[in-house]
């Protein structure tokens, strides 16, 4: 029966009558002591019987309406009972037949309070603990609402610290494009500045390219789409692209993989864009001669990448931007590599971190799991 229906037909649900269960033991004490005034004392099992049927309109009232509830049933019962049994006095079944009677009768009150007691005991503690649910509910709410404004806060601050970066970032392109197109407009006939005026529009329209195609990677990063690959042979590739990409550094590179490694669930082209960003920065950060290390093992359900080089490492307030926006400790540098990598290792329900080597250098890792739902 439905809420709105209640209360028609057959009947109304008990907590839209709160009389019906004090009326429900009253008549089931009342049709008790009937049976004791029909049954006759001689016939004890039956007494016997009837005396103890008490105990559950008692005990009912106890648990529900705690020790008062008990009592006031309990005294309900023996005021029922007590006439017959008073009158039963020059016939009793055998000696001490009443004091027996009476015995029981104390006994269901002591019952009745220690029930009622404890029943009230455990719905108090049953009220606290709803309260404390309620109050627990109602702060992991205003806890989500403030780690909601929190993130809000977050990205606004973001974005104005991406904004400023940009601005900064892209004057000093746009600065030296502006100087080189003066130059030609003044001296339109002067073939040697003609040319190197058109190699500085050429190189810092290039150099405008790459930080709004870094910013777009950061700011609209591509769903990594996962497959199983194998990170040796990818590893490889990175080794070979960052040697074309150490220019006149002259840095050895080479990778120490565990031969068991197993295959990894992830988007191979974005793995390989974290590894070679990291390889880039440790061959920048190497001097001559120095060596760079790619390695790759595994860890229960994941696997770490590490890149570990032997440059000049980085100052603790350096370390703890590592990962901001715009943050670079180089001066062709954008500041968003690592902010990327940051990104797509998340993606990949990774981590990235960075520790300094015993000896000199830095170490930058990444953990992926094996399989891309392995992680929480």
């Amino acid at each position: 029966m439905s809420p709105a229906t209640a209360g028609q037909g057959t009947g109304r649900p008990l907590h839209a009558t709160p009389w019906l269960r004090p009326a429900l033991i009253a008549a089931a004490i009342a049709l008790i002591s009937i049976a004791h005034y029909l049954i006759p004392e001689r016939q004890l099992v039956w007494q016997n019987l009837l005396q103890h049927l008490y105990l559950v309109p008692i005990m009912y009232a106890a648990l529900r309406y705690g020790w008062r509830g008990g009592l006031v049933a309990t005294a309900a019962a023996t005021a029922s009972y007590l006439p017959q049994l008073l009158a039963a006095r020059g016939s009793q079944p055998y000696p001490g037949y009443m004091l027996s009677r009476i015995a029981g009768m104390v006994e269901y009150f002591a019952a009745a309070a220690v029930v009622g007691l404890l029943a009230q005991k455990d719905r108090r503690q049953r009220l606290e603990l709803e309260q404390s649910s309620a109050d627990l509910q109602r702060l992991n709410y205003e806890l989500q609402g403030a780690i909601e404004r929190m993130k809000r806060s977050e990205r606004l601050y973001a974005a104005g610290q991406l904004a400023a970066g940009m601005a900064h970032e892209i004057r000093n392109p746009i600065a030296a494009i502006a100087g080189a197109a003066g130059i030609l407009e003044r001296h339109p006939e002067d073939a040697p500045r003609r040319s190197v005026c058109i190699e500085i529009i050429t190189k810092e329209c290039a150099r405008l390219n790459r930080l709004l195609t870094s910013f777009l990677d950061f700011a609209r990063p591509r769903p990594p789409s996962f497959q199983k690959t194998a990170l040796e042979p990818l590893a490889a590739s990175v080794v070979e692209l960052a040697r074309h990409a150490a220019g006149r550094h002259s840095v050895i590179l080479r990778c120490e993989f565990d031969p068991a490694l197993p295959e990894v669930e992830c988007d191979g082209a974005q793995i390989k864009q974290v590894l070679l960003n990291l390889a880039i920065n440790a061959i920048q950060a190497s001097p001559d001669g120095s060596e760079i290390v790619l390695s790759a093992r595994r860890a229960d359900a994941s696997v770490i990448l590490s890149v570990r080089d032997r440059g000049c490492g980085m100052t603790p307030d350096q370390m703890q931007r590592l990962f901001d926006p715009f943050f670079t400790t180089k001066e062709s540098g954008t500041g968003l590599g690592l902010p990327v990598a940051f990104q797509i290792v998340q993606q990949h329900r990774g981590r990235i971190w960075a520790e300094p080597n015993p000896d000199r250098g830095m170490t930058f890792s990444f953990q992926l799991p094996l399989k891309h739902e392995s992680l929480p």
